[in-house]
């Protein structure tokens, strides 16, 4: 009964997902993919003629945001294609520390 327990934990371990092991918090990504364009506190910038948005004022719902970061949006001008190498993981973590930012 010892080896099926002990069998049942190994497998489990093995098929945890790696980010478990290795996580960035939503901080550090905000940091490295989000803060160029949308400022170190969410604020937002004027980039030229475009004009990005505080992301402290969005009014999508955290699924939306997900989908919006991770697959884009036909059209827009802002993440009209996904933000490169983020997963849907990682802009969970980026929504939730949005989240703490002062509007």
């Amino acid at each position: 009964m010892k080896s099926v327990c002990l069998i049942v934990a190994m497998a489990l371990l093995v098929a945890a997902p790696l980010s478990l092991w290795s996580a960035e918090d939503g901080a550090e990504i905000y940091k490295k993919k989000c803060a160029n364009c949308h400022g170190a506190n969410g604020e937002g910038k004027t980039a030229g003629a475009m004009k990005i948005p505080p992301i402290t004022e969005t009014s999508m719902d955290v699924d939306k945001l997900v989908s919006y970061l991770t697959k884009g949006e036909a059209g827009k001008k802002i993440h009209g294609k996904p933000v490169s190498g983020l997963t849907e993981e990682q802009a969970q973590a980026v929504i939730e520390f949005s989240k703490t930012l002062k509007k």
